[in-house]
C-alpha cells in the first residue's frame, strides 16, 4: 500500500456516515434503497458515500434485475484489514519511493 492508497482508505473511513455504512454492510449485502432506509439517509447522499467507499476498495456494488425487470443495485463489503502503526505509514512512504524509482 502506498501513501495515496493509505490516504484514500483513511479518508473513506473518516466520516461517521461511512462508518455506519460499513457497519450495516458487515451484516451482509444490501439493496441500496433498503440501506438508505435503514440508515435514514437520502439515496443521493448514500450514493455519494458509497462511491467514496467503492473508490477506496472497501465496498463493491452490483446491478441485478428483479423478477419484474427493475434494475437493483446491491452493495457488499470487500474484506479489509488495516493496522495503523508508524511502521504502516513508513511502509506506505517507502512504496511511494519504490514506485518513483521504477518510473
Amino acid at each position: 500500500m502506498n501513501s495515496e492508497e493509505l490516504l484514500n482508505f483513511l479518508t473513506a473511513v473518516g466520516h461517521s456516515h461511512r462508518l455506519r455504512i460499513i457497519a450495516a454492510l458487515a451484516e451482509g449485502r444490501v439493496h441500496v434503497s433498503e440501506l438508505a432506509r435503514k440508515l435514514g439517509l437520502s439515496r443521493p447522499l448514500l450514493y455519494m458515500h458509497l462511491d467514496r467507499l467503492e473508490k477506496a476498495g472497501l465496498v463493491r456494488g452490483q446491478l441485478e434485475l428483479s423478477p419484474d425487470g427493475k434494475a437493483l443495485k446491491y452493495f457488499e463489503l470487500v474484506a479489509f484489514e488495516l493496522r495503523l502503526t508508524p511502521e504502516t505509514v513508513a511502509a506506505a512512504l517507502d512504496a511511494d519511493e519504490e514506485e518513483a524509482t521504477d518510473e
